[in-house]
């Protein structure tokens, strides 16, 4: 483990604490939903601005196209041919605001309250990515003892992650030898609480597909049809319904034959964590709590897969009464898949089960949307060392281990294309609304974070 003195990068950090926060705000303000086409220019604007904080950071920094929202390159390679070289990813894009009226404060006017910044984007991803920002311009512009940096750096920071990163694996397969790295570090994640730092050792991967069931050519009176004409709502519904057991448990069958139980030392260690069940369900304000039979609420979240109706749309949902029997019915419905369970395989076993419960009179069209496979990590070893000794440093207590319901795309195929394991430092809280109204990033968390990141850096350093 290094021990270099890091005092002039950190206290640069102090020194320009109030500048940090005021650029964080302005990135907040840039509208950056990459799933609708009206945010297009906005989507160029962070793209924009990302690359000149990056070349005020330090470093080379360019926008490089691809057959959607571009990724901005940042590079920094001069510790050498013979230093280490660490990749850092994350992305610029946001989730959709909607709906408008649940936010207290507009959801691209940053606000604070109570030591959060309210904005969307704020945690996911936004503040994250932009903490790399800052740590790398601590050490570039501070000078002085410990400051540079001991390792090379590549920052790639990409604009679809909201929407399943459809361009992000070929831009990796065409740039894997400018992307070569002995690690990738991402910051796209939670702590498990506040004052509790964290490490990653699995992300759950993503399998979503449209269900579409239809009967008649179009919408029906239901006095003059209803009852001789099927019903699709009333199909899917039902449908749906068999997509679960009376246990929780995913009932198509040949779902669980891929899945690989995590051995009994993580499971320990995850039900050995201060986790308050009713602080959860308070938090979500649900009157109870539901899931797979025989499994903690935490293994269910990060360990466990699932199978969710995202959307349901059938028929008229307007005010008031209309008697229509629906032509059509749709649901929107996605997996959350552990190892070594495969997307496409998920979805293919999604659509024959739905094609053996349809009744008769409709057809069933099952399409995939988009997919990531799941990510398991070893979490030992002189990566995990270096990640542990920044994070107690910054925060003043041992990083705990845990997992990750959500979904990376790109964490496997980094490894794989690359070459390289990948370490995942989060900072969010729980509770921070990622991809709901009022998303919160707290300030203490971006504050210390960001040091821990000063921190890793020099650790890195050695550990590779």
């Amino acid at each position: 483990m290094s021990s270099p003195n890091r005092s002039a990068p950190l206290t640069f950090l102090e020194e320009h604490s109030e500048r940090r926060r005021a650029e964080l705000f302005d990135f907040l303000r840039i509208p950056s939903v990459s799933a609708k086409s009206e945010h297009r220019e906005d989507m160029r604007a962070a793209a924009e601005w990302l690359a000149a904080r990056l070349r005020d950071a330090g470093l080379d920094a360019e926008i490089l196209p691809t057959a959607g929202h571009p990724v901005v390159l940042g590079e920094w390679r001069e510790a050498g041919p013979d230093a280490p070289t660490l990749l850092i990813y994350g992305h610029y894009d946001v989730q959709p605001p909607e709906p408008l009226d649940l936010w207290t404060s507009p959801a691209f006017t940053p606000e604070v309250r109570d030591g959060r910044v309210y904005a969307r984007g704020s945690a996911d991803d936004k503040g994250q990515l932009f903490m790399h920002v800052k740590a790398l311009e601590a050490h570039l512009r501070a000078g002085g003892e410990g400051g540079a940096l001991p390792i090379n750096v590549v920052v790639v920071a990409e604009g679809e992650e909201e929407i399943g990163s459809p361009n992000l694996l070929p831009f990796v397969t065409e740039h894997r030898d400018r992307l070569a790295a002995d690690a990738v570090l991402i910051s796209d994640s939670a702590m498990f609480d506040k004052g509790m730092p964290s490490l990653l050792f699995s992300l759950r991967g993503l399998a979503y597909a449209e269900v579409r069931v239809r009967a008649a050519k179009g919408d029906l009176h239901s006095g003059a049809y209803g009852g001789a004409v099927p019903n699709p709502a009333a199909a899917l519904s039902r449908m749906i319904a068999t997509l679960h057991d009376d246990r929780g448990r995913i009932a198509i069958p040949g779902f669980y034959d891929d899945v690989v139980e995590w051995d009994d030392e993580i499971r320990a260690e995850i039900r050995a964590l201060p986790f308050d069940e009713e602080r959860f369900r308070d938090g979500v304000g649900a009157p109870a709590l539901d899931g797979e039979a025989g499994w903690s609420v935490l293994e269910r979240l990060w360990i466990r897969p699932t199978c969710e109706v995202n959307g349901l749309l059938s028929g008229w949902t307007g005010e008031g009464a209309k008697t229509v029997l629906p032509a059509e019915a749709m649901a929107k419905i996605s997996f959350r898949l552990v190892p070594d369970q495969d997307p496409g395989r998920a979805i293919a076993m999604l659509r024959e089960h739905l094609a053996s419960v349809a009744p008769d009179g409709v057809t069933v069209e099952v399409t995939e949307l988009h997919g990531g496979r799941p990510w398991k990590a070893d979490p030992t070893g002189p990566l995990f060392d270096a990640a542990s000794a920044a994070l107690e440093e910054a925060f003043g207590t041992a990083p705990v281990r845990v997992g990750e319901g959500g979904s990376i795309p790109i964490v496997v195929e980094f490894e794989e294309i690359l070459g390289c394991p990948a370490l995942l430092v989060g900072f969010a809280l729980p509770g921070c609304n990622m991809h709901a109204p009022d998303e919160w990033f707290g300030l203490d968390e971006y504050d210390r974070g960001t040091a821990a990141l000063v921190r890793l850096y020099e650790e890195l350093g050695a550990a590779l």
